[in-house]
């Protein structure tokens, strides 16, 4: 039986591998009309299209959604306005949800042919206990089980004695599966946030609402139907109190999917660069384009960090030509950001205005035990980046101030901060022409372990480019400037963040 499988294993990475030539060999015919675009990204838009797949659309279709109460009404809304499919994704469902398992019963209930798909990660969904958020689920599943379609990812990175070992509160450490995507029939939102009480309250995230896009949400929809078949199945047990969990495939052990996974995503993202081709080259009242970006280190998916070194190789090109210096502004919530992104900034003449989470946003504050020490740790590396800052030469009030990198906290009283992402600039008096947004938090953990969508958008519309701009004044208005280097890290934070390196 071993040898059988291992034979299908080839059989499989040689198609895999003739597939992929044949893609790369037929790329080179692709290319967009980027005419709309302002002219400092057009070189680059081109040269994405051609490594990532591209969606055009019409920015009157897009809206940014400002604070969790706003997301949270428009999520409930497409449910309720969904006739065919919702897809949703997301780190995990909060055990206290009844009105958004509500909405999806009373979803179902009314239209005989809708089919609800939810994607959430092993790990966060199964902790043990009466609050398992699993056990949400089960109302749906009983109620309507053939149109209830539960898939749970599960990191292959921590296995054998030590997924043993490892407690179940710690085991999301290896890797979680964190795509947050939320849709129904052709509409769809993006975002940072997961279906829990805070992230509709008083947790600060990103939302993108894509309205009438049936070529994105057809792209999202494949995305995750695509992990699904290399996940865990849900199902419910009559009389039983707990679901049925089920690995589907018996020939392939979970924890040995790594190939599997890079194989089905690269043929993903070659299909869909593939199909979008021909409806890319009549792109008439379109004026944003969509790029969905992959990062799955884990399994050898990289697209973020090739899309980034893209972006500053780009804009390290356009440095003769440009009249002013570019501004970025970049956020997380857990901003301990990855080296090779730290090094693209600090090499490039960018200016660069960063907001990172004060400690008492942080989501961990305030936690029991070690988890409690998350805040601190994060202090630690913002200590660590301001640092190479200064050896850089970067600081406000060092060399040339156009290109200074600033680094702020975020602290609403009450809040906790979870946004995400990038907005470019051509100037500083001028409105972002290219963002980037999803479930990225742009650090090493986003880059090594969890299993991340992110989307660059471009658009020449200044309609959309004032609400991208008014999205990041949003979160200015609770930013102050860093106040970590005078904060105190304590020795046994400092050896935590030694031993988890990477896992932050």
């Amino acid at each position: 039986m071993l040898a059988v499988a291992q034979l299908n294993a080839r059989r499989h990475l040689a198609a895999h591998k003739i597939f992929l030539k044949s893609f790369w060999n037929s790329r080179c015919c692709r290319s967009i009309s980027t005419a709309p675009l302002h002219p400092s990204i057009r070189d680059f838009a081109s040269s994405l299209a051609l490594k990532q797949p591209c969606l055009p659309l019409a920015s009157k279709d897009v809206h940014v959604l400002h604070g969790p109460s706003n997301f949270y009404s428009k999520l409930l809304e497409i449910i309720r306005s969904a006739r065919r499919r919702i897809f949703l994704s997301s780190l995990y469902l909060g055990s206290s949800e009844s009105e958004l398992v509500r909405a999806l019963d009373i979803a179902l209930r009314e239209n005989p042919d809708l089919h609800v798909y939810l994607t959430l990660d092993y790990n966060r969904s199964t902790r043990p206990g009466p609050s398992s958020p699993v056990l949400a689920l089960l109302p749906l599943l009983r109620k309507h089980e053939r149109r209830v379609h539960v898939a749970l990812f599960r990191s292959p990175k921590l296995s054998g004695a030590m997924s043993r070992v490892v407690p179940p509160r710690f085991n999301e450490g290896w890797g979680t599966w964190h795509a947050k995507i939320y849709g129904s029939d052709d509409e769809v939102i993006i975002s940072g946030a997961n279906m829990n009480r805070s992230y509709f309250t008083n947790r600060q995230d990103r939302y993108l609402h894509f309205k009438a896009q049936p070529r994105l949400a057809d792209y999202c929809f494949s995305f995750l139907r695509t992990i699904s078949g290399l996940s865990y199945n849900v199902f419910s047990s009559l009389g039983m109190d707990a679901p049925i969990i089920q690995w589907p495939d018996s020939t392939i052990d979970p924890w040995k999917i790594q190939s599997k996974v890079e194989q089905a995503l690269s043929q993903l993202q070659a299909y869909h660069i593939l199909s979008s081709s021909n409806s890319v080259t009549d792109t008439t009242g379109d004026d944003t384009f969509l790029f969905p970006v992959i990062q799955g280190g884990q399994f050898n998916v990289r697209e973020e960090e090739r899309t980034l070194s893209m972006l500053f190789d780009h804009l390290a090109a356009q440095e003769c030509r440009n009249e002013s210096t570019p501004v970025m502004n970049l956020t997380s919530g857990y901003f301990g950001l990855y080296k090779p992104y730290q090094d693209l900034i600090l090499r490039s003449s960018v200016r660069c205005d960063i907001i990172a989470a004060s400690p008492k946003a942080n989501g961990f504050y305030g936690s029991r035990g070690l988890s409690g020490l998350i805040p601190e740790g994060y202090t630690l590396l913002e200590q660590r980046f301001m640092r190479a800052v200064q050896a850089a030469g970067r600081l406000t009030g060092m060399g040339d101030g156009d290109n200074a990198v600033r680094l702020s906290e975020w602290e609403r009283p009450g809040w906790t901060y979870h946004a995400k992402g990038i907005w470019l600039s051509p100037s500083q008096d001028r409105h972002p022409i290219l963002t980037l947004f999803g479930s990225t938090n742009l650090n090493s953990r986003s880059a090594h372990l969890d299993t991340e969508l992110s989307f660059v958008m471009m658009t020449s519309s200044e309609t959309l480019r004032q609400s991208l701009h008014q999205e990041v004044c949003a979160l200015r208005q609770w930013a102050v400037p860093w106040r970590g280097a005078d904060r105190k890290v304590r020795w046994r934070t400092r050896a935590i963040v030694r031993l988890v390196d990477g896992m932050l």
